[in-house]
């Protein structure tokens, strides 16, 4: 089976998915920062983010990572979360006023046509957001040109399918099921910037230097797979966009597979599922 991908339908479709998937992402917000919050801290500490640092976070999503930056920069420094979703930066404006932290502005922005100034900030961070992007050059190009001379961008993204299983095994059932082909090369996807080498180029012709690459084991840790089939059921876009064209009664067969398949990661401790991010960096 082949497809023909159309960047703007799929901007519009993860637009909306994010306006429904935007609550429960907030809501599971204390697991998300639980998972992510290693990747989070060198991501922050990669960007060089410090007392009066002026922070860009591109597809911000809940704020999580913003409010973490907005803290590192104190009072003197400020942090604009961007995102496709205006329902999701409302709720990453109530995590932040709940958190204390009011050195943070939001703003409703396609990330590969950011509207920000020129070299107006001094950090540019996005984590889990660069590899959905359709045009990821574009959207490198815009941070690059909101950096100061010397400023960095950091971003947390997944490594290869194979590190990944809590996430590769939904995919591969929900492919399977709605008959999708995997994304070509080029294409938006998880794991598109996974490969070290294919981060590195990336970020290289986009025309950053000093690029750096970490690999941070990142497991996610849950009461049970139920429980994780749940989380993601609940809270990730991407997975709902691959289901929207299955009737909703094979929706619900793929997420009673993918809740059967997780079961593998279970333990007497609990669910650990396989995961590992990369936080990848350069210099403007």
């Amino acid at each position: 089976m082949t497809t023909t991908f159309d960047p703007q339908v799929y901007k519009s479709t993860t637009r909306q998915q994010w306006q429904e998937a935007a609550e429960a992402w907030h809501r599971w917000g204390p697991t998300i920062e639980a998972w992510l919050g290693q990747a989070t801290t060198r991501m922050l500490d990669a960007a060089k983010i410090t007392t009066g640092s002026r922070v860009l976070d591109v597809a911000a999503g809940a704020g999580g990572q913003s409010i973490a930056a907005a803290r590192r920069a104190g009072p003197t420094g400020h942090v604009l979360a961007t995102d496709i979703a205006p329902a999701i930066l409302h709720y990453a404006m109530t995590a932040a006023s709940a958190a204390g932290v009011h050195n943070i502005a939001v703003q409703e922005a396609d990330g590969e046509c950011l509207q920000v100034p020129d070299e107006g900030f001094d950090a540019v961070i996005s984590r889990v957001g660069l590899i959905y992007f359709p045009d990821q050059q574009a959207a490198l190009a815009c941070m690059r040109n909101a950096l100061r001379p010397g400023g960095r961008v950091s971003a947390v993204v997944y490594s290869t399918a194979d590190r990944n299983g809590f996430f590769s095994v939904p995919i591969g059932i929900i492919r399977r099921r709605a008959a999708l082909p995997p994304p070509m090369p080029g294409q938006p996807g998880p794991f598109s910037l996974g490969s070290p080498e294919v981060a590195q180029e990336t970020l290289a012709r986009a025309g950053f230097r000093d690029i750096t690459i970490e690999t941070i084991p990142s497991p996610v840790r849950l009461a049970s797979a139920a429980e994780c089939a749940r989380f993601e059921r609940e809270s990730f876009g991407a997975l709902h966009q691959m289901l929207s064209g299955l009737p909703a009664a094979e929706r619900e067969e793929a997420w009673a597979e993918i809740a059967s398949a997780l079961s593998e990661f279970d333990g007497s401790e609990g669910f650990t599922g396989p995961c590992e991010m990369l936080v990848i960096s350069g210099s403007r």
